[in-house]
């Protein structure tokens, strides 16, 4: 019988970038080995990283799903032993890697991520940053996508040795995003977000009537892959807890312009919470109206009215602890103009 090969590798993890042009100032990678288990020592970078986003990121190319079926095989061991996907890294930490084959496609260097595409700055510190994500933008690049906003934030920002996600927004969803600058922000607001500190505040124009001024939805949620191999959200008694507070801006006749107050952070929530109770959110092209989207995009709902060739759904206010100062931070992003254009040529009811 044969032995197997052990690669053991010491220091700080990933590299805290994880785009060419930042080697210089974050620990190096050696890469997942696809002939050989290899052995990696978790160093403070890495401390506090859920298991299955640290293995998704030091192994690019190889997808999601290979992954969390390895974790539940039991072929990743952490210090010897079978742990569940959403383990958190410790320092010290000893992760078993079983072989894996990556993809051979090489990663989008810098200079192939448009320069202008900086999104706006809403806010900016040495520990954290927040944008104003517009539409269409992916929060990261992968599935079929070349880059996302977090590449091209690193493009634009080759000399920063550290800038993390803290949260996500759906591809089609506009305005607030938050950006780690530091492992020390990133854990705090991680924390925060898990511990409902955090107050995230969207802007939604439905379809029909709202009646209630304030109201709270409590509909589990589940996901599923269609037949199309797509990833969607339904209602499920048996699902994971989610819960949003609608309160009502503005009726315009046949639409509702509403707030939604998250309570907890599901995929899709919002969109799945509203198209449930009979209300799709405008522009919705997984749980909307479609004949509704295509008037609304084509501008041909009304005489005059301004298309939209996007989902209405915005995140237009933050508020939290600051991770590291503890001051109250408030954030805002406007409503984008081709939403505003929208709300007037609805002004008077239909």
């Amino acid at each position: 019988m044969g032995t197997t090969r052990k690669t053991e590798i010491t220091g700080a993890g990933e590299p805290a970038g994880g785009l060419p042009g930042q080697a210089e100032h974050a620990p190096k990678l050696q890469a997942v080995a696809a002939d050989r288990a290899s052995y990696r020592t978790i160093g403070p970078e890495a401390e506090g990283q859920r298991l299955d986003n640290y293995l998704i990121r030091i192994a690019k190319g190889v997808p999601k799903s290979h992954v969390y079926r390895i974790v539940r095989a039991g072929e990743v061991r952490v210090n010897k032993g079978r742990v569940a996907v959403d383990y958190r890294l410790a320092a010290g930490d000893q992760v078993r890697i079983p072989p894996m084959r990556l993809a051979e496609r090489p990663p989008t260097p810098l200079a192939a991520i448009p320069a202008a595409a900086m999104p706006p700055i809403l806010f900016e510190d040495e520990h954290l940053m927040a944008v104003d994500k517009p539409t269409g933008l992916a929060a990261h690049g992968g599935s079929g996508i070349a880059f996302g906003l977090i590449e091209r934030v690193r493009a634009a920002r080759p000399h920063q040795p550290f800038l993390e996600l803290v949260h996500r927004l759906d591809r089609e969803t506009s305005g607030i995003l938050l950006l780690a600058k530091s492992r020390r922000a990133l854990l705090g607001l991680h924390e925060d977000l898990r511990e409902g500190l955090v107050a995230k505040r969207y802007s939604a124009l439905v379809q029909g009537d709202w009646v209630n001024d304030r109201q709270h939805v409590r509909l589990a949620l589940t996901k599923y892959v269609n037949r199309h191999g797509e990833r969607r959200v339904s209602v499920d008694a048996e699902g994971m807890e989610s819960h949003t507070v609608f309160s009502l801006i503005k009726r315009y006749g046949k639409f509702s312009l509403l707030e939604a107050d998250l309570k907890t952070g599901r995929t899709h929530q919002i969109r799945v919470h509203l198209a449930h109770l009979g209300f799709p959110i405008v522009g919705d092209d997984k749980y909307g109206d479609f004949e509704l989207n295509k008037h609304i995009a084509r501008g041909t709902l009304i005489s005059n009215l301004p298309r939209l060739a996007r989902m209405f759904l915005h995140a237009g206010a933050m508020d939290f602890k600051h991770p590291v100062t503890s001051r109250p931070m408030a954030l805002e992003a406007p409503l984008p103009h081709e939403c505003t254009e929208l709300l007037k040529g609805l002004g008077a009811p239909l």
